[in-house]
């Protein structure tokens, strides 16, 4: 069977039977499931090295996240995800180059800001105060626009400007996102139909202009 169909079709029967003992039961088909998501996630990390040679440090043991929900916080959550999950990136990279949720359900792909510490958005929001044309030009061209629909909506967007900025900043409406990112929603047939790698190699050099801006501002 299709690697990809084989761990569709497995997070789709833990969807309908979300419970540890289901998954005890079925621990032969997570562990091939998760070797088939190991084996793509190696080929997405040897593509993307071409690019940029900061994905040759990861294993793709170390870039997949778990299969349980946290629930620490969200009690009513399910048990486990309903998706296999790739994010290559370091306690210290301050932003995701890439980041891919791979689902029978609703998969998406992309990358940008997301949750940061108040030390890194600071950074983000001196720089597009001062060089806010290259993020504003980044996710304004015609292309990004066209390939991601613009930036994801942010539901931490502020409704004023951020203390200490000129509400008549040129780029007042940059200054108001806490989350800066764009992403896809690829469907299953196409998942399917496609190496991932090819997919993921699109949508990362499509994220690029963006993700330039973030380098510049947190590593320049």
């Amino acid at each position: 069977m299709n690697r990809k169909i084989y761990i569709f079709t497995f997070l789709e029967n833990l969807t309908k039977n979300n419970s540890k003992e289901w998954m005890d039961a079925n621990k032969s088909s997570y562990n091939k499931a998760k070797s088939y998501w190991l084996e793509e996630v190696a080929l997405m990390l040897e593509r993307l090295s071409q690019h940029d040679k900061h994905f040759e440090q990861f294993e793709p043991k170390n870039v997949i996240m778990r299969i349980n929900n946290n629930r620490m916080f969200h009690p009513d959550l399910p048990i486990y995800k309903d998706h296999f999950a790739f994010s290559p990136m370091t306690k210290n990279d301050g932003y995701a180059r890439l980041f891919f949720s791979f689902s029978p359900f609703e998969s998406f792909i992309g990358g940008g800001l997301w949750r940061p510490q108040k030390e890194i958005l600071d950074e983000v929001r001196a720089t597009i105060h001062y060089e806010g044309s290259l993020l504003y030009n980044a996710v304004n061209s015609k292309e990004f626009i066209s390939f991601f629909g613009g930036l994801a909506e942010d539901d931490q967007k502020l409704k004023n400007v951020p203390r200490g900025y000129d509400k008549a900043h040129k780029y007042a409406e940059l200054l108001k996102y806490k989350n800066i990112t764009a992403s896809i929603i690829p469907n299953k047939e196409a998942l399917i139909k496609h190496n991932l790698a090819d997919v993921v190699e699109d949508v990362y050099l499509k994220l690029q202009p963006m993700n330039a801006f973030f380098h510049k501002a947190l590593f320049e």
